[in-house]
């Protein structure tokens, strides 16, 4: 991907971050034959849906998947013409409480999850119909998610089912999670299911990094440019009203420039000029990194897709067995899980080597799954990412900078700024084409 580079050069718009995000707004602006250069300073484009090769085969760094209700993600895929690769089926979701594993993919499930009394069951089947019910989302701006999911379902639905998976998302920042969120979260996942009730999934065959490779080539095959390795260290507007980047490899000046990585990495891009009240803005909102645990075994652990950890004392919020989804023919016939944890950047996980990760990891599997033996591990990978998750607090709306920043040519467009959604793929790819449309709309 990545292109000869000039040590300077100029163009009409800059994009910084190579997400799909970044993508989405090149493809869009190179189709209209605007004169655009995507700034990735990674060696490969993809961003958080990055994927790397083991024996043979492609795997996704962090898991992914769609749910069916994407919209942008599908229009793009059809774009594109991937959509023969998208498999869509229904998964096998569940709980792990108190040692033991509570199936929880359909509302027979529901029913029989011994883990709550049975009124308490009914509470959590109607807490999630009230969810989906409502439909102003700035009612719920001033709560946090545990008073809200209190008011819904009760003490102990709250105590079994809810607090332990907001502890384990967001740690330290657990009590400050906006209700907004959480409602975001409910409704999504509410609204991706068959008739039978069953929870239905999407995933592209090969990893969910062919899209991201598949909208780079089509923006450079529209005239536009993808730069990777290219990492930008510092933003400058320039007396004429134009921007420049600067990196280690040379410079770029622009007519404007779109940003799409972590906001506290723009103010460090801008800091040596912009006021400090700007950049104290940009560096309001807290991000949670994130550690992912990949293990490709010789055995499967479970039938389960998607396992929510409702146990604080294991150190992982979900255990994600990806071919329970995706057939483990696609991997040598290998059984691939992700285990996933949030946390903040200085936390001594996140700063364990990868053989320490998994050392640390092994016993709390084996409790999980006891039958589980290290033998089993034909190999495991450990992929880090330090802005991963921005924490909603309450009031988020009020601490969202603009996407159009204080200077004429800078558009910010993040993962922190798609609220009342959270970050996803489908979110990302729409906020790429909004601030393609909006430079275009704006161009002479």
């Amino acid at each position: 991907m990545n292109q000869t580079r000039p040590s300077h050069e100029r163009t009409g718009t800059a994009v910084i971050g190579g997400g799909f995000t970044g993508l989405s707004a090149a493809y869009d602006l190179s189709r209209t034959g605007t004169d655009v250069v995507v700034l990735e300073g990674e060696p490969t484009v993809g961003g958080l849906a990055g994927a790397f090769e083991t024996s043979g085969e492609r795997l996704d760094r962090f898991y992914h998947h769609w749910f069916t209700n994407d919209v942008e993600v599908m229009a793009l895929i059809e774009e594109l013409g991937l959509s023969s690769q998208v498999v869509t089926k229904p998964t096998n979701t569940g709980v792990f409480f108190a040692n033991k594993i509570h199936r929880l993919s359909t509302p027979m499930d529901l029913l029989r999850f011994k883990a709550l009394p049975v009124i308490d069951r009914f509470r959590l089947g109607f807490l999630a119909l009230r969810a989906r019910q409502l439909k102003n989302w700035r009612s719920l701006e001033s709560k946090s998610a545990g008073e809200w999911l209190r008011e819904l379902g009760g003490e102990n639905v709250y105590r079994v089912v809810w607090e332990p998976l907001l502890k384990g998302k967001f740690g330290p920042y657990a009590e400050q999670i906006s209700a907004v969120w959480f409602w975001n979260k409910l409704k999504l996942r509410g609204s991706s299911r068959g008739k039978g009730g069953e929870e239905r999934l999407a995933y592209l065959q090969g990893s969910f990094a062919r899209l991201a490779e598949s909208l780079a080539q089509s923006v450079t095959a529209a005239g536009g440019s993808i730069r990777t390795d290219c990492r930008v260290n510092e933003i400058e507007r320039l007396e004429t009203g134009r921007w420049l980047c600067r990196g280690s490899w040379g410079t770029i000046e622009a007519d404007r420039i779109v940003v799409t990585i972590a906001l506290p990495l723009l103010a460090d891009l801008i800091e040596s000029w912009a006021p400090k009240e700007y950049l104290s803005s940009l560096r309001r909102i807290n991000y949670l990194a994130n550690v992912c645990l990949i293990l490709r075994l010789k055995r499967s652990l479970s039938d389960t897709y998607w396992l929510n950890v409702n146990d604080t004392s294991f150190p992982f919020v979900g255990v994600v067995e990806h071919t329970n989804f995706e057939s483990q023919a696609s991997y040598g016939g290998d059984h691939v899980v992700y285990l996933s944890k949030y946390l903040p950047h200085t936390d001594h996980m996140y700063l364990m080597t990868d053989d320490e990760i998994l050392d640390f990891a092994i016993p709390h599997l084996k409790r999980m799954f006891p039958e589980f033996d290290k033998e089993w591990i034909v190999q495991h990978h450990v992929w880090r990412a330090r802005w991963a998750q921005p924490v909603i607090e309450r009031n988020y709306s009020e601490m969202i900078p603009s996407h159009k920043g204080p200077w004429p040519g800078l558009y910010i467009h993040t993962m922190a700024q798609i609220y009342p959604e959270d970050r996803g793929t489908n979110y990302a790819i729409r906020a790429g084409r909004a601030a393609a449309r909006e430079i275009i709309s704006e161009k002479p």
